[in-house]
Order: C-alpha cells, then sequence, then structure tokens
C-alpha cells in the first residue's frame, strides 16, 4: 500500500506519515491503532514490525486487546501491563524480555505536521479527553 493510501485509509495526513516514516515524529498509540488499523494488522502486531516490541513465541492477546484499546491512555495501558507482568511473576510465569512500551501520549507527536512545532515537546497535550469535565484528569 502506498503512501498516500495509507493516509487516506488511516486518515492521517500524508507529510505527518512520512515524517513518522523517517523517524522525525514519534506517533500516539492511538495514531498507531489507526494505521494499524488500516493495514489490517494487530496493533501488536505493528509494534512488532515496527520494533517497539519483540515477537514472542505464542504471542500474548492480553497485549494486543491492552494497545489496541483507543479508550485508555498510553500511561493507563503502562499501569495495566505492569500490574499484568507482576501476577505473571508472582504465579511462575517468566518476565518478559522487552520494555513494552509504546510512545506515551505526553511524549507522542499527535498533532499534524502544520501545527507540530507550534508547542515545545514539554507541554502536556491538551486534546485528551477527562472524565470529569472541568479540565483536570483523574489519571495520576
Amino acid at each position: 500500500m502506498s503512501l498516500r493510501k495509507l493516509s487516506e485509509v488511516a486518515g492521517i495526513s500524508n507529510p505527518y506519515l512520512s515524517q513518522i516514516e523517517r523517524g522525525l515524529r514519534k506517533p500516539s498509540a492511538e495514531i498507531l491503532q489507526q494505521i494499524a488499523k488500516a493495514l489490517s494488522l494487530s496493533a501488536e502486531t505493528l509494534y512488532v514490525r515496527a520494533g517497539i516490541l519483540e515477537e514472542r513465541e505464542g504471542g500474548d492477546d492480553f497485549t494486543a486487546v491492552l494497545f489496541g484499546d483507543h479508550r485508555l491512555t498510553s500511561e493507563q495501558k503502562q499501569v495495566l501491563l505492569r500490574v499484568y507482568q507482576s501476577f505473571v511473576l508472582q504465579n511462575g510465569g517468566e518476565a518478559m524480555t522487552t520494555d513494552l512500551r509504546p510512545v506515551a501520549d505526553d511524549q507522542a507527536d499527535d498533532q499534524p505536521d502544520d501545527q507540530a512545532d507550534d508547542q515545545p515537546d514539554d507541554q502536556p497535550d491538551d486534546h485528551r479527553p477527562d472524565d470529569q469535565g472541568d479540565g483536570r484528569s483523574d489519571v495520576g
């Protein structure tokens, strides 16, 4: 699939996809999910192909579902993953061999290329919905 076609199907601008491809932008988990959906891949498969995750024998349905759920922030996904890993270790399972961290929302560049340089990288993303309706986030 061409970059232009992927742009159309994923709903992401062609210049932004090009910048991701060249390593100039770090997409959030949500952007990666859009790309995975457009390519008919699971988010986990895309993360493996992008080098964010190492492929594991037998796969892991939990991480595939977790990283594919666009309703959770990257931070929430990381917390859930750490809890899951601790339970696996407590039950005698093997530790995961990789750090399963997709780019966190506050480190990601979700903005279109024409707006991306307007904010310093250390500014929080204000476009994430909050559950309280008053601008505060309940994620701590």
